[in-house]
Order: C-alpha cells, then sequence, then structure tokens
C-alpha cells in the first residue's frame, strides 16, 4: 500500500481528483443525485463534497487489491470505478491551479475507488472549523457502478 497525505482547500465544498488528461468535473457534474452520494463523477474524474468550504484533510490510499474498511468509523462511503489512462492523477481542491496541483503516479488503467468521509457531524457552527477528513481508497480493477455502501444521515 502507498499513502500520501493532503491538506487541500475545499473551495465550494470540493475536492477534484482527476486523470491528468481529464476535462474535470464541471457545474453539470453536480446533479441531485451527486449531492446525496457527496460524489460527483465523470469516467476519468470525480470530486468529493466536503463538509466545510475551509482546508481539510484527505488521505489517498493506494492498495495492490481491494482493501478491508471498517464501516463502523465512516460516516459515508461510496465506491464506483473511475478510468486513469495517462498514469497521472491530480489531487486538488476546486480552485487550486491546475499546473501546480499534486500529481500522484500510478499504472495506467481502470480502478475502483473507495471515498469514506468521516466527522460530518463535527462542524462548527459557523462552517470553519470542524473534525471532518477524507479517504480516497484506489485498487485496479473493471468497471461498477456507484454503489452507497453507507449513508450520511443528515441529524
Amino acid at each position: 500500500m502507498r499513502e500520501t497525505g493532503f491538506i487541500l482547500f475545499a473551495d465550494y465544498f470540493q475536492i477534484h481528483i482527476q486523470d491528468e488528461m481529464a476535462k474535470g468535473i464541471d457545474g453539470a457534474s453536480w446533479t441531485p443525485e451527486a449531492y446525496l452520494q457527496r460524489l460527483a463523477l465523470e469516467r476519468d474524474a470525480f470530486a468529493v463534497m466536503t463538509a466545510r468550504n475551509m482546508e481539510v484533510p484527505l488521505v489517498l490510499r493506494l492498495h495492490p487489491e481491494e482493501p478491508d474498511t471498517d464501516i463502523a468509523l465512516w460516516d459515508h462511503i461510496v465506491e464506483f470505478a473511475v478510468d486513469i489512462p495517462s498514469g497521472q492523477l491530480v489531487v486538488a481542491g476546486c480552485t487550486d491551479p491546475f499546473p501546480t496541483a499534486a500529481r500522484v503516479t500510478l499504472p495506467k488503467g481502470t480502478y475502483r475507488v473507495r471515498v469514506c468521509h468521516a466527522g460530518l457531524d463535527r462542524i462548527s457552527d459557523d462552517g470553519l472549523d470542524g473534525e471532518d477528513h477524507y479517504l480516497v481508497e484506489l485498487w485496479q480493477g473493471g468497471p461498477m457502478p456507484l454503489t452507497i455502501r453507507k449513508a450520511y444521515q443528515v441529524g
């Protein structure tokens, strides 16, 4: 397993992860279903919806096979597949400059992805501070439909 940690400015409550050559996520990607999923998804890009419009921690883990994840530790979990044909994964806040955004090199191909959200109910009243954090796990695999493994219930 290879792990990389980030602190990203989640402007517009979003963190973007995409193939180097992808067009990315835009406003049209945020459908009503995407808000329920807490995730906007395209073939080669996705955006994680965050609980705060501030700097948030995200850990990205690349696994050789599907990892075991203790779902009890997380508020919301969604799984899906994404294509990474360039072998360069770009990780950025929504408004970060693309040329200077972080990149993670990985083998080209289709990846299964598991995005986990925690601390969603531990945000200050003004929305500036919180204990929210995010985990993105990737492993090579074939296509799969988007599946919500655990849905966050507000309130």
